[in-house]
């Protein structure tokens, strides 16, 4: 394998690093469940990733149902806490320093089945996730309940598809 095509051409680098500190407040909140922290958005990078740091609460059952994407892979690395990850074939709890990789296709989903616990997230290419973060939140917010049909709709305009 070698390296892609270069993105940056000029003879010298430029200042332009962005830094996040950690203890900033969390960009969306999904109910009292999710914290989610936009660390580089698929529009900040270009298009070539998405990375967010995601906390949940206390309260079990903040991940989605096992699920599949088709446009872009999405990896999953435990920072504190307990977090469930399903490769498609199995539950595992994991803890810090453990690391799942789903490439574009491959069944998933993640739960915090002990409390609180935080992960990155990591989307590439970078899709524009928020969009679907924000409509979660504000399903949440309002009470709304959500058809089958809407739920499909929903899943299928994020290129998220439930296994």
């Amino acid at each position: 394998m070698s390296y892609p095509k270069q993105l940056f051409h000029g003879d010298k680098g430029e200042v332009n690093a962005r830094l996040w500190k950690g203890d900033s407040a969390p960009d969306l909140e999904i109910g009292t469940r999710s914290k989610v922290h936009y660390l580089a958005t698929g529009a900040s990078t270009g298009g070539q990733y998405g990375l967010y740091r995601w906390d949940m609460g206390a309260e079990p059952g903040s991940g989605p149902g096992a699920h599949f994407h088709r446009t872009m892979s999405e990896s999953f690395f435990v920072l504190s806490g307990t977090v469930g990850l399903f490769d498609g074939d199995r539950w595992v709890n994991a803890t810090p320093g453990d690391f799942l990789f789903v490439p574009p296709g491959g069944v998933h989903a993640f739960d915090n089945p002990e409390g609180p616990a935080s992960m990155l997230v990591l989307f590439a290419p970078g899709a524009p996730r928020e969009a679907y973060f924000e409509e979660l939140a504000e399903i949440v917010a309002s009470g709304r309940r959500l058809s089958e049909e809407e739920w499909t709709d929903l899943y299928h305009r994020h290129d998220q598809y439930m296994v």
